[in-house]
């Protein structure tokens, strides 16, 4: 029985996936073509071949479509895989380059679209803090569990803002630019920022 389930777990995981894609592939389409105040959660469901309530299980509202990538996703696969020798800021260094570099030109395509639309639709906007407040939460759940503590953990938790926090000083400032720059270019801002915090952030 166990030998039979695993193709179905795989299975399952893999629908998911293309369901949630496809449901942001349309979406983007749909915002090009009418705009993103114009376009409805029915339509995009509709678009996707699958019913609204569909959607919001897999995002919550419109504007988490264009907030939630795969970039978490691949990050936490990659910190879970280092070597447990690792000091976390470090792991986090190597899981972030890995995850970064792991996307292809379609994909950068797709990222430097939805920054667009982070910088131009307010609502949007209003709901990035959210995010970064939701990343914080993931992060540290992931380096609570490498480390053996909680979450709630003081340490553990200002680690994990820290981390948001210097990719944010990095990447905000430049938004318009990252729109357009190569991703390269990008890649090695945030390593550079990352490395600064694994040396204690020195002036």
């Amino acid at each position: 029985m166990t030998t039979s389930a695993t193709p179905q777990v795989g299975l399952r995981e893999r629908k998911k996936a293309r369901t949630r894609a496809s449901l942001r592939d349309h979406a983007l389409r749909l915002f090009r073509e009418q705009g993103y105040q114009a376009t409805t959660v029915e339509q995009i469901a509709a678009a996707a071949e699958v019913s609204p309530s569909t959607f919001f299980r897999y995002f919550p509202t419109k504007e988490d479509l264009i907030l939630q990538d795969d970039l978490d996703v691949r990050m936490l696969e990659a910190f879970s895989r280092q070597p447990a020798g690792l000091a976390p800021v470090a792991a986090i260094r190597a899981a972030t380059k890995e995850a970064l570099t792991s996307f292809g030109y379609a994909d950068m395509e797709q990222i430097r679209e939805t920054i667009r639309l982070t910088m131009t639709v307010p609502e949007i906007r209003v709901r990035a803090m959210d995010e970064f407040a939701r990343t914080i939460e993931v992060i540290a759940g992931a380096i609570g569990k490498r480390v053996g503590r909680s979450p709630d953990d003081l340490a553990v938790r200002t680690l994990a803002g820290a981390v948001v926090g210097v990719i944010m000083s990095v990447t905000v400032p430049w938004q318009e630019r990252l729109a357009e720059e190569p991703a390269e270019e990008m890649f090695t801002r945030i390593d550079a920022a990352l490395a600064q915090l694994e040396a204690g952030l020195p002036l």
